[in-house]
């Protein structure tokens, strides 16, 4: 398939490719598949939706680096000292940075209520207060996109800046990734609107009514954004010889501690970022829609697709592979 051919090919489909706005390649250094559809330009901006999550695994990583944090291993409750548990809780205690980057952090719940935090005056609090529980820490898996919010404050209350800022000051602004403001409304039908609407957005971050920016969604990036993250992992944490980030962190980030089972697609998990397969060294950040950060060290590609919202995508890195790789390699 040649990039015409492969272009033609999602601007007429009707299937999981129907909804993909832009894909953006780097391989070696430069820029080696550039395009776009329905009506997108590559400065645009989408919400990646849990891409976001593993954008914040790289903002803890810069916090620890910069002694901000002291490690994975630092007890979440520590870092809100203003925060009062409830009465008879003792599990919230133990939980860890750790147990929140890969999803094993316990919760007081058994399906994720969003009306509850989402309706909430503040996110993160209403985030906390489903941490923890009587089970203690069992080590179990629990995807948990609102427990996520979670990490947005500790990096507020660790450097003392708002999330956005520093992610601003220390990831995007080194990466050449436009400066991103928080959204700023977050109402009931804002975010509906935020999740569905398939026009093309600012560079913005979704927020809640203290502008503290949601860590589980709502980046807004383009494909060209993701793909510079790429590099940044391919790279081992420089970008443009600059160094944002320690190798040491890459590293931990993306090794693989958890294996999903099949629900996941048989995927192991490190710190909010998948490894796709057991035998290669492939690299994702994968969020609803089939938004995708695609990372081959093999080939040194990087490789970032957009997507508007669309439900129970998840083959996005097969099709990477099959349709978009060997024109690459």
């Amino acid at each position: 398939m040649t990039k015409s051919e492969l272009h033609q090919m999602i601007a007429d489909s009707t299937g999981n490719e129907s909804n993909i706005c832009q894909i953006y390649a780097i391989k070696n250094g430069s820029v080696v598949f550039n395009d776009c559809w329905r009506g997108y330009k590559t400065t645009d901006a989408v919400n990646v939706m849990s891409v976001t999550k593993s954008v914040m695994a790289l903002l803890i990583g810069i916090a620890i680096d910069r002694g901000y944090i002291r490690s994975v291993n630092q007890k979440v409750i520590d870092l809100f000292p203003d925060y009062s548990v409830k009465r008879g809780e003792k599990t919230i205690y133990k939980v860890t940075l750790r147990h929140l980057l890969t999803m094993t952090a316990p919760y007081k719940y058994r399906s994720e209520p969003w009306t509850k935090v989402c309706t909430s005056d503040d996110w993160t609090k209403a985030a906390l207060d489903l941490l923890g529980g009587r089970n203690g820490i069992t080590g179990e898996f629990k995807y948990a996109t609102l427990g996520i919010q979670i990490l947005s404050g500790v990096i507020q209350n660790a450097s003392g800046m708002k999330c956005i800022d520093f992610a601003n000051q220390y990831l995007f602004a080194p990466l050449g990734i436009s400066e991103h403001t928080v959204h700023g409304a977050s109402d009931k039908d804002d975010q509906f609107d935020f999740l569905m609407n398939k026009a093309p957005r600012k560079n913005e971050w979704y927020s809640d009514p203290k502008d503290t920016v949601t860590a589980g969604w709502g980046l807004c990036i383009s494909a060209e954004d993701m793909a510079k993250i790429g590099v940044l992992i391919l790279n081992g944490g420089e970008y443009d010889n600059n160094r944002i980030i320690s190798t040491n962190w890459i590293d931990e980030m993306t090794a693989p501690r958890i294996s999903l089972g099949e629900r996941f697609g048989n995927m192991h998990y490190g710190y909010l970022w998948y490894r796709p397969f057991q035998d290669r060294e492939t690299i994702a950040a994968i969020g609803d829609g089939g938004n995708v950060i695609y990372v081959n060290p093999e080939n040194k590609i990087s490789v970032g697709v957009t997507g508007t919202f669309k439900p129970r995508v998840f083959d996005r890195v097969a099709f990477i592979e099959k349709n978009i790789l060997p024109l690459l390699t």
